[in-house]
């Protein structure tokens, strides 16, 4: 299987560095290939501007559309060339493992900066479904479906506060910006995220124990149960897009995009 490992933190000497390394030894160890984005290390340009078209500015009045400035890059081959080189990486993988730790209830600035330009329109959405004029292949269908999705990171909340009634909220749904809105949306399959909880204070069994998860998780990247999504085209959201009241009736809230 080829992994693309994205890794998003500045100092690979890290509780989070330590982990990366356990994994992709693992990955080489069970005969995986794997290529690598450590984002800090590229230097990686975390910004949407003009330069990722090819585009130069123009007269004051000409806005930078930037969903049809991209779809237009994309198509004519004009993006810049480190976001060509990080699809070109995608388009390999059959897998995506996508490191951090969890700041202020989301990814580092640099990570979400890895998908504004990479996952451009006509790449990773905006993608016309041609047997249903008008219909858009997301949420389960796309371009990245078929590819798994991994996601590992780190947080410094005792895992009880990050659990169904903690103060931090329930991991998987502080999550699911990511694993559904972003992942899902662009058709990849989600695995269960791994979680380090205690990241700033683990001992060393803890440790031992985190990296021993690790392992077995990456090297079952291709045998993981996924989470149960609901697909958009699958019949189970009306034209609004919304849940069918048939379908988890009474319901509300993340969970109602679970399938039971």
């Amino acid at each position: 299987m080829n992994v693309l490992w994205v890794f998003a933190h500045p100092e690979r000497r890290s509780l989070n560095g330590s982990l990366r390394d356990e994994g992709v030894r693992a990955l080489a160890d069970a005969g995986h290939d794997c290529r690598h984005s450590d984002l800090y290390a590229m230097g990686w340009k975390p910004t949407v501007d003009r330069d990722d078209f090819g585009e130069r500015p123009g007269p004051s009045d000409d806005r930078l559309i930037v969903t049809s400035a991209s779809r237009r890059a994309h198509r004519d081959g004009t993006l810049s060339p480190d976001i060509r080189a990080e699809q070109e990486k995608l388009d390999w993988a059959d897998a995506v493992v996508l490191q951090f730790p969890l700041w202020w209830y989301g990814m580092p600035a640099i990570l979400k900066g890895w998908f504004d330009r990479v996952f451009v329109k006509g790449y990773a959405y905006g993608v016309t479904d041609p047997g249903h004029p008008g219909r858009t292949l997301r949420y389960g269908q796309g371009l990245l479906a078929g590819k798994r999705a991994l996601v590992v990171v780190t947080a410094g909340s005792p895992e009880p506060a990050l659990g169904p009634r903690g103060i931090n909220g329930q991991l998987d749904h502080v999550l699911f910006p990511l694993l559904h809105g972003t992942l899902w949306y662009t058709g990849m399959t989600v695995l269960p995220p791994v979680a380090v909880y205690g990241a700033d204070r683990l001992p060393p069994r803890e440790y031992e124990e985190a990296a021993a998860l690790l392992r077995e998780r990456v090297t079952s990247i291709g045998d993981t149960e996924p989470l149960p999504f609901r697909f958009q085209n699958g019949g189970d959201y009306d034209d609004d897009l919304v849940l069918r009241p048939d379908l988890a009736p009474g319901a509300t809230g993340l969970g109602v995009h679970y399938a039971p």
